[in-house]
């Protein structure tokens, strides 16, 4: 028998190891899933955590999927430590990608390839404009900002479904819900000869550096962090709450369009219904994960990413439903909740004398 035991303090140490508790049992919840049907979970690990990594152009591929879900986790991190619960960033993601879409589609072949500037700012005004619905409507009639920015989702996409079917659909796409392909010179440029890896991956990294130096050595991060977790404090210290909710959702908003425009300029190429990916949501596992801080949301984002690739292998290969990348994404979130226990609690193991007393 044992009982939780609350800490005098947070564990450090369980801070860290948390997260590497939850992928062992996540994988080994995974072996038990594999078995369960009929498959052998040698193979089934193998293809979610050694095949994406097992030669250089499939690690290209994983930087592929990586780059969004690392820009928009870094965007989430500002909304969650300054404790403001943005859950729609698939939103946005989706609103930069149309927006940048619009200006991509007015490039022709004489266009200066600097049409790309363009094109991945305009992705971030999209997306920072459909954050701060959110964050006006949080501001002015305090409502929940939680509902609001996920129930923009859906309004994000349907936006999307219009065009794609209606006003932007090529004409020449054979009836298919699709723009025509952008035009060459609003490509992003790719990082490496015959890659898809592109620049947004130096752009990610280079968030990297810029949300740690905000966060952790900046006035206006620490007044960032302390206007969300406590407003009294915040005002008293001469900080905005208010300022605080802003900023966190339209530099989240703005991060999550950088990664639409990237991506509807990159990988895609155009825009289609399948723009929306879930890389919004996934983010923020990969913000917990990484526990919101910035380089340990790099890792998580290459893991979260080899559970993309892994359930696209265990489709092709094993005849599984590509719905298995969110059964370990899920399953890694769960567990994470679980192991986080450990931080504020202690497991105390009670004789069995005192045991069968209680």
């Amino acid at each position: 028998m044992f009982k939780l035991e609350p800490r005098p303090q947070p564990s450090k140490f369980w801070g860290i190891a948390s997260p590497l508790l939850a992928l062992v049992i996540t994988v080994v919840l995974g072996t038990l899933l594999f078995m369960a049907l009929g498959k052998d979970p040698v193979k089934g690990l193998q293809v979610f955590f050694w095949e994406p990594v097992s030669s250089g152009s499939r690690i290209g591929e994983l930087m592929v999927k990586a780059t969004p879900l690392l820009i928009i986790a870094l965007g989430l991190a500002v909304c969650f430590r300054s404790n403001v619960w943005n859950i729609g960033a698939e939103g946005q993601f989706v609103i930069g990608a149309l927006v940048a879409g619009g200006v991509a589609l007015l490039a022709d072949r004489e266009t200066s390839r600097f049409i790309v500037v363009a094109i991945l700012a305009a992705g971030v005004l999209g997306g920072m404009a459909w954050a701060a619905l959110t964050a006006l409507l949080r501001d002015r009639f305090n409502a929940n900002e939680i509902l609001v920015s996920l129930m923009l989702v859906y309004v994000a996409t349907l936006v999307l479904n219009y065009m794609v079917f209606g006003p932007w659909k090529d004409p020449a796409g054979y009836n298919f819900p699709q723009t025509k392909t952008f035009e060459a010179v609003t490509q992003v440029p790719r990082l490496v000869q015959g890659s898809r890896v592109s620049v947004g991956l130096l752009i990610a990294l280079a968030g990297v550096a810029a949300l740690w130096v905000f966060l952790f050595r900046t006035r206006a991060g620490f007044a960032q962090q302390v206007g969300g977790l406590a407003p009294a404090a915040a005002r008293y210290a001469g900080f905005s709450s208010r300022k605080a909710l802003w900023v966190a959702l339209l530099v989240s908003g703005g991060a999550a369009g950088l990664a639409g425009a990237l991506e509807v300029a990159g990988p895609i190429g155009q825009l289609t219904p399948y723009v929306p990916a879930g890389y919004g949501f996934a983010a923020i596992i990969v913000a917990f994960v990484g526990r919101l801080h910035p380089v340990g949301m790099v890792f998580s984002a290459i893991l979260m990413s080899m559970f993309y690739i892994g359930g696209e292998l265990a489709q092709s290969r094993l005849g599984l439903p590509k719905s298995l990348t969110g059964v370990f994404q899920g399953l890694l979130l769960f567990t994470l909740l679980a192991c986080d226990t450990l931080m504020a609690y202690r497991i105390r193991f009670l004789p069995s004398v005192i045991a069968k007393a209680a």
